[in-house]
């Protein structure tokens, strides 16, 4: 499997903008400086490594937790992605997961086994092991 997006930038660095669109079609947005570093409407590189990483790692845990006999009710994940300026540029210093699942029939301590292994395994996060990525995982009722 390939996944594509696309980005036009159009003009210089203080004054362009750009559209990214997905090539599934399911998303076009704007995105700018404004847009990054500030409040202007749009979207960010940083804004979409989040969902792929929320969407990633609640896939995951529902694929681990239902391979071993549960069923996950609900799994609510958000994902903040750190970018600060390091030296001359910007980095992204850390990504912090946090995520509530209504799972019926299972420990607070089998859940953290999962929810452990699904920050691990999921291909987003092992795209992005070289930035710390902290968990906060609970089970709701």
């Amino acid at each position: 499997m390939i996944r594509n997006a696309e980005a036009v930038w159009k003009g210089p660095a203080g004054k362009g903008n750009g559209v990214i669109a997905l090539g599934s079609g399911a998303m076009e947005s704007k995105y700018s400086l404004g847009s990054r570093f500030e409040t202007d409407p749009g979207t960010n590189p940083e804004e979409l490594i989040a969902g792929a990483h929320a969407g990633c790692f609640s896939m995951a845990l529902a694929v681990g937790l239902t391979k071993n006999g549960f069923s996950p009710e609900s799994i609510n994940t958000t994902a903040k992605v750190h970018i600060e300026k390091v030296g001359e540029g910007f980095e992204i210093t850390k990504i912090e997961l946090s995520t509530v699942a209504v799972v019926p029939g299972i420990s607070e301590d089998e859940f953290m086994k999962f929810a452990n292994g699904a920050k691990e395994g999921c291909p987003v996060s092992k795209a992005l092991k070289a930035v710390p990525i902290e968990l906060t995982a609970r089970l709701d009722v």
